[in-house]
């Protein structure tokens, strides 16, 4: 699979004409890795709660995939208005969190 377009400034990917924060490319790539994957796992526990019709699985779902985003930089402070070590801290919680 081919990388997305970036904006200019590396601050934005564009898939299908919409702009979304890209992922902080600071972040070293195996601790990337591991919250792109636990990110993915808790977008299937997402769709398994919808099937199930399970409101408090899909919430508890939901809040990790919340979390994995603000780790990865996509959601929260943008991750180019935070200094080095706020950036370390931000990966680093969001891993201890769903770990």
């Amino acid at each position: 699979m081919a990388d997305p377009e970036l904006t200019p400034d590396g601050h934005f990917v564009i898939i299908k004409g919409r702009r979304w924060r890209a992922t902080d490319p600071g972040i070293p790539p195996e601790q990337a890795a591991r919250l792109r994957s636990l990110l993915m796992a808790a977008r299937r526990d997402v769709g398994a709660a919808l099937r199930a019709e399970d409101a408090d699985a899909q919430r508890a779902a939901r809040a990790r995939v919340h979390a994995a985003k603000v780790a990865l930089g996509e959601r929260g402070t943008p991750w180019w208005e935070q200094n080095p070590t706020e950036r370390r801290e931000r990966w680093q919680q969001g891993l201890d969190a769903l770990a």
